[in-house]
């Protein structure tokens, strides 16, 4: 099983990203993947666990985990929960990041865990009200989980093996996004070993050591992850979702697409309409 990087985008109006995790019902597993995005996991109700480069980290209500920029991790949540997720692109951090562009935060509990569950839960419930002037307390409450972050959570002290990897991480990062800015595109190794001065062997084997899944797979990926979104949020049929995100035909894209999740996309689009019947 290879690693996927995920893509962070952040909510309009805010430098950030919040949610409720999407594995609320339970019955979720997410393979290693990672971003550059600083991420947090904050469960308020149930149970899940994290493992993050191989090391286990199981939460309960009341805990949260911080995700560093660039760390794959996994997710294990079999039971229904309610957590809120906070992403926040890199770049928020910069005045802070050391000259790779590099902040780290500590995975272990502090005694200002209670005030960023605290946090977090009344930007989430802001955002749901919407009332007026919501966006002045949600803004507020956001910066002061950032001067936490930095002041109680950030590591002084890095170990070699971290940034090591981060750097290793960061450059497969820059690749990544370079395709999921062009993945309807024609976009074989050698263009893209090209664009960043590597050479197709070199890239190639990049893909396999560091994010253990060969190009032409992860490109896959990265297109039918994006046929999905559309599948799931338009009418639009499938042989236009096809050809709209880089696949030659609709027989390619639902090869795909059942290798990845498991059933057809006709199958999925039945299944979301007796949903909503």
């Amino acid at each position: 099983m290879g690693f996927e990087h995920e893509l962070i985008i952040p909510d309009e109006g805010f430098p950030f990203k919040l949610f409720r995790f999407e594995g609320k019902d339970g019955h979720y597993v997410r393979e290693k993947h990672w971003h550059r995005s600083i991420e947090i996991f904050a469960v308020f109700e149930g149970t899940m666990t994290f493992f993050i480069n191989e090391e286990k980290y199981p939460l309960r209500p009341g805990e949260f985990i911080l995700l560093n920029s660039n760390e794959i991790h996994s997710i294990v949540s079999p039971y229904p929960n309610h957590t809120i997720v906070l992403q926040i692109p890199v770049n928020v951090f910069q005045n802070d990041c050391t000259q790779d562009g590099m902040i780290w935060f500590t995975h272990r509990p502090r005694s200002q865990d209670r005030k960023i569950m605290e946090l977090l839960e009344n930007m989430y419930q802001d955002i749901q009200a919407k009332e007026k002037g919501y966006e002045w307390k949600v803004q507020s409450d956001f910066f002061m989980v950032i001067y936490l972050l930095v002041t109680k959570y950030r590591k002084q002290e890095v170990l070699p093996e971290e940034i090591r990897q981060y750097r290793k991480m960061n450059r497969l990062s820059m690749i990544t996004g370079y395709i999921r800015d062009h993945y309807t595109k024609d976009l074989s190794l050698e263009t893209v070993a090209e664009v960043f001065g590597y050479s197709p062997s070199y890239l190639s084997r990049m893909f396999q050591k560091y994010a253990r899944i060969n190009y032409k797979t992860f490109l896959q990926d990265v297109r039918v992850e994006y046929g999905f979104q559309e599948l799931a949020n338009t009418d639009h049929t499938i042989g236009e979702i096809a050809m709209k995100h880089g696949f030659p035909n609709q027989k390619a894209f639902t090869r795909e697409f059942r290798k990845k999740y498991g059933l057809l996309p006709s199958e999925y689009r039945k299944r979301q309409k007796s949903a909503k019947d």
